[in-house]
């Protein structure tokens, strides 16, 4: 199954839908942290809403960040998306040991914690960027997720995130959902997704079964007419460079840098989304400081 996202809304305009399924996308981000499942697990649910959230921004080249800081033993988990909801990101502690509720059911909640916060970076180009924060209500994400819509942006949101990770630890699915109504919705129309939520069930297990994103939607919406507004392949994609180290060096004054020299001689800097390594010599940095 491709990696894809789709954007759908209803027949009557009361509801709008977004779908992603990124299997390959969450398996890349596991080979190259080197996680275990249950990171794998909640940065892939991260990845998944990032993905999505970040397909809501209208401008180009426009990002979205969405960092977790629960206080448990996973750490930071960050996600960042472009405007077409390919996404890149880490966990602090990719190597915590197997945390289950039940055998074969992984304890994220417990993992990510619930003593901190949630907080969405849109970066709209614009001089500063909108950061919104909630205090974290479950640390299952998706639960996270609907209640940082409804708290900061008044928007009643379903959401619902999965990673399905195998016994040799590698992805088996990932996938997830986001449906927010519109206004003119009322009560009739809440509950009816509730109702197909609970119908549908776990999304990991759902897209095992044989869904696609698509499908996805339609379960869930099942009770409604649905349009499909538009589909496109997503992917873990970092934008690191040469150039923007670089950029990252100079940035760090001429001073610090003259530090470095006289300390090191050198410099090693690896990309904390894709742990690419940027290597300079003693007169690669002699150089940079020159032209400074």
């Amino acid at each position: 199954m491709q990696d894809e996202l789709i954007r759908a809304i209803t027949a009557d305009g009361l509801v709008k839908a977004v779908a992603v399924t990124g299997r390959d996308l969450v398996e890349r981000a596991r080979n190259i942290h080197t996680l275990l499942p249950v990171a794998t697990a909640a940065l892939g649910r991260t990845l998944l809403a990032a993905s999505m959230m970040g397909d809501m921004l209208k401008e180009e080249n426009a990002s979205l960040t969405l960092q977790i800081k629960g206080g448990g033993p996973l750490g930071t988990i960050l996600a960042v998306s472009d405007s077409q909801g390919c996404v890149r990101g880490y966990v602090q502690n990719p190597h915590v040991e197997l945390m289950e509720k039940a055998p074969g059911k992984l304890d994220i909640g417990r993992a990510v914690g619930v003593d901190g916060t949630l907080t969405v970076i849109r970066d709209l180009g614009m001089k500063e960027p909108y950061v919104g924060s909630i205090g974290l209500f479950s640390g299952e994400i998706a639960d996270d997720i609907a209640m940082y819509f409804v708290e900061s942006e008044q928007i009643p949101t379903a959401c619902a995130l999965g990673v399905l990770v195998g016994t040799d630890q590698s992805v088996t699915s990932a996938g997830g959902y986001l449906i927010q109504l519109l206004p003119g919705a009322g009560e009739d129309i809440i509950s009816r997704i509730e109702a197909g939520v609970h119908r549908v069930g776990s999304v990991s297990r759902a897209l095992e079964g044989g869904l696609d994103g698509e499908g996805l939607l339609r379960a869930v919406l099942s009770d409604f007419e649905l349009e499909i507004l538009e589909r496109r392949p997503v992917s873990y994609r970092c934008y690191c460079s040469r150039e923007r180290v670089t950029r990252a060096l100079i940035s760090m004054g001429r001073q610090e840098l003259s530090d470095l020299i006289r300390e090191q001689g050198k410099a090693e800097l690896t990309c904390q989304f894709c742990d690419q390594v940027y290597r300079y010599s003693r007169e690669e940095l002699e150089q940079i400081l020159a032209d400074m």
